[in-house]
């Protein structure tokens, strides 16, 4: 399945979504045409009921270098920008309904990742960005601080000394630096960037998905549980898993050695 977009492009195949952020001549930078394309998607996915993944991407040298600020225009003098209406209306929306997906969204980084563009990456599930690939929070830059997530994201992955060295100097962090700081899962050679996404298309499309729903709902739940609160989560969503298909396919391959066909029921 494909659709038309003009500022990014869109599949749906095999229950696996594939998000490409396309204005490669602006790095890829949010513009308002852009978040409606991205929601206009998001539609599609949360109706389908067969979806197995997302994998988010950029075109071009770039990621996605954050808002377009060419977009803003200039106010007559002495007046002020609300800035916080962009946020409420596009981002929040946006990094709230990627983390709702009941799915693993998999980001690949394939340049740089600046300002909103970083914490679009970091709300992902899972982070592989290229050697090349490097992350900024130029917020503090134009006298602002990270939005769009972002404060909530880096302290989280990365501690608090770290996401505030970050936060407040906008110094580049490089892809490899990201993955030894535990800032994402791995960074992958330039040239292997075609072949991770379509290995990772094919995981997600061939995989457990009902596992990896619980998985992802678990794991973000337990910075708010107690460990008892953890355990009565893993209790209920490990009995819901061991009436699925996909369990009882798994132990038949388990037992015959040979690799599970699972159909994500």
């Amino acid at each position: 399945m494909t659709q038309d977009y003009e500022q990014i492009q869109f599949t749906l195949e095999n229950g696996v979504g594939v998000i490409t952020l396309n204005r490669p001549d602006r790095l890829n930078s949010f513009t308002a045409v852009m978040h409606g394309e991205l929601a206009r998607a998001l539609d599609t996915l949360e109706a389908c009921d067969d979806l197995r993944g997302l994998v988010i991407t950029g075109a071009g040298r770039g990621f996605c270098a954050g808002q377009d600020l060419g977009e803003r225009k200039p106010l007559p003098e002495g007046q002020r920008r609300d800035l916080s209406e962009g946020l409420r209306n596009f981002y929040r929306p946006l990094i709230l309904r990627l983390r709702a997906l009941p799915v693993p969204v998999v980001c690949l980084v394939n340049g740089v990742a600046a300002g909103a563009g970083a914490s679009l990456a970091l709300a992902c599930d899972v982070v592989y960005a290229v050697e090349s690939g490097r992350f900024i929070q130029a917020f503090s830059k134009i006298g602002l601080l990270p939005d769009a997530g972002g404060t909530w994201f880096l302290p989280r992955l990365v501690g608090t000394a770290r996401a505030m060295g970050a936060a407040l100097f906008g110094e580049t962090v490089s892809a490899r630096q990201a993955e030894s700081w535990g800032l994402i899962w791995r960074c992958i050679p330039d040239e292997a960037l075609d072949e991770t996404r379509e290995q990772i298309v094919r995981t997600l499309a061939q995989g457990p998905t009902r596992a990896y729903a619980a998985t992802k709902q678990a794991l973000y739940a337990s910075s708010g549980n107690t460990l008892a609160q953890q355990f009565d989560l893993e209790c209920d969503l490990q009995k819901q898993l061991g009436y699925t298909d996909d369990y009882l396919e798994g132990m038949r391959a388990f037992a015959e050695k040979r690799a599970p066909a699972f159909q994500g029921k």
